[in-house]
């Protein structure tokens, strides 16, 4: 029987927190998160806030290591490999004062498989999920497993009756531009409350002195303000003057010069996220080509646009060598990454030139490349680099670059040829990419796979590494479909993003590779 149990003792920082501390923590970063429902978007920076206002029933650490955090223990039930026995944590209650309760994680799991969840993803295995009694919760998959554990680490736990009282027992419509209460309000059971919300202007929380964590934790922070700022020299000039205390996502240019100002410092090291293009491959004429076909469904014109996209030539120019060039959707950090396949081809404009005529597409064509300006470092700059480098080839690109809020909600629409995206892998194993944006979209897979690919074999493969207990078999079956999806030039691979936070130097915070800053951590040197 496999199971993990983490109690209280063992927890990896256990230390009270002080009174002395009552300190005001400002922070910012590019972007906001796009919404308080905790279910409706599986992105970054939303979760990075939720984070701060929610609990999860498992969750990664500054160190990415797996820690209890509304579950206590965890494991495969000894009469049944189909279920996975969660005992919740007791004695815990949310904001509001209501006290959580397997039912609470019950409503909340099923609310995540909502067809308005973008979380559903995470969750396609679970046939049912059940309260054995009021302090455990079954979830039962169609078969055994062994990830499930990990999907659970931006799953957030909500109130039942909460979500009853303002009907928001189904999350968010997105896509749609729905609002409800849950957009702007929240009541979780984490370490900060919610005090104020103004979407995309400023966000303050308070610390949760009822935190079941309050005696684990440094909980040095006694009040945190978030202010997104969108303008790369706003943010850096703001840390500057003072006016905020800790920078995510130091724009690379000022990365230096903010490890050398007095009284600030600069934290680093490798992001768990992966920068790449993706094209619409499956549609029969592209929305914004001067053609009447699809040239993106030529394998041909995807191997010349690898060709011509530089990525050492991004690494140099425009990420000033913090980045690292990659040749697949995944990080070292993933179990199925492959140094074989993480090989970046040297640009070479003679043989994608060769392909371009290849394909009947010599005099080349024109195509729009639409890319975030504020959710990826340098996004739009890394860009304009592409727009450069496929003229070579006579690939004419009209870049569209705009807020990520538009950004994605156009891209979930499917209204894009052309796309930048960021993929991190939060379980830390390849299926997390293949379910996403490998699988065909259909049901609750293939929610991120905007480029019309679809493959009976890769589509075989993905729910069977969801399956299989077997570890030499499942890695098997990763390596076969990586090595699929390489071969067809799915989407053009750019680079594995580096983070550097900046802060002031009395500040005890390192960078985690989620970037996910977990404000609990965080210490003030005295």
């Amino acid at each position: 029987m496999l199971r993990k149990t983490l109690l209280a003792s063992a927890i990896a920082v256990a230390m009270v927190a002080s009174a002395a501390h009552a300190e005001t923590l400002r922070w910012t970063r590019s972007a906001d998160g796009l919404t308080l429902d905790p279910h409706s978007q599986n992105e970054g920076p939303t979760h990075s806030l939720n984070h701060q206002i929610f609990d999860t029933l498992i969750y990664q650490d500054m160190d990415v290591e797996y820690q209890p955090g509304l579950a206590t223990e965890w494991f495969v039930h000894e009469d049944d490999p189909h279920v996975w026995v969660f005992k919740i944590r007791e004695g815990v209650t949310f904001h509001e004062g209501q006290p959580l309760t397997a039912d609470d994680v019950v409503f909340s799991l099923n609310r995540a498989r909502h067809e308005n969840a973008d979380m559903r993803g995470l969750l396609t295995s679970i046939s049912e999920v059940r309260a054995a009694d009021a302090t455990t919760v079954h979830v039962e998959t169609h078969e055994p497993n062994p990830l499930l554990p990990n999907n659970f680490t931006n799953l957030f736990i909500m109130s039942r009756a909460w979500a009853e009282e303002h009907g928001v027992e189904e999350p968010q419509n997105y896509a749609a531009g729905e609002e409800t209460h849950a957009v702007r309000n929240a009541n979780g059971t984490g370490p900060f409350r919610l005090q104020s919300r103004e979407p995309d202007v400023r966000t303050v929380l308070i610390r949760n002195d009822d935190y079941w964590g309050i005696d684990h934790y440094p909980m040095e922070i006694s009040e945190l303000i978030f202010t997104p700022i969108e303008s790369a020299a706003t943010r850096v000039a703001a840390l500057l003057s003072g006016e905020v205390d800790l920078l995510q996502e130091t724009p690379v240019q000022d990365i230096e010069r903010m490890g050398r100002a007095p009284g600030l410092k600069n934290e680093q090291g490798a992001e768990n996220r992966t920068i790449f293009l993706g094209m619409d491959m499956g549609s029969a004429e592209l929305r914004t080509a001067d053609t009447d076909d699809n040239p993106f469904a030529d394998r041909r014109v995807r191997e010349a646009i690898h060709l011509a996209v530089d990525q050492t030539t991004i690494q140099v120019a425009v990420m000033r060598g913090n980045s690292e060039p990659a040749g697949m959707i995944a990080p070292p950090f993933v179990n199925g990454y492959s140094e074989a396949l993480d090989v970046v081809l040297p640009a070479n404009l003679g043989r994608a030139q060769e392909l371009m005529a290849e394909a009947g597409y010599g005099d080349g064509f024109r195509v729009t490349l639409q890319c975030p300006n504020d959710r990826y470092v340098n996004d739009e700059q890394i860009c304009q680099a592409v727009v450069s480098m496929l003229a070579r080839i006579d690939i004419t690109v009209d870049l569209v670059a705009q807020t990520r809020s538009l950004h994605f909600a156009e891209l979930a629409r499917e209204e894009y040829d052309f796309y930048m995206l960021g993929w991190g892998v939060p379980t830390m194993d390849s299926e997390y990419v293949f379910n996403y944006l490998y699988h065909t979209k259909e049901g609750d897979r293939g929610s991120w796979n905007f480029t019309g690919y679809s493959d009976e074999r890769v589509d075989e493969l993905t729910v069977a590494m969801g399956q299989e207990t077997d570890i030499e078999a499942r890695n098997a079956m990763i390596e076969e479909a990586w090595q699929i999806v390489h071969d067809e030039i799915v989407y053009i691979p750019i680079h594995h993003q580096m983070l550097t936070w900046s802060m002031r130097d009395d500040i005890d915070f390192k960078v985690q590779s989620e970037n996910t800053p977990h404000f609990k951590y965080l210490k003030f040197n005295d």
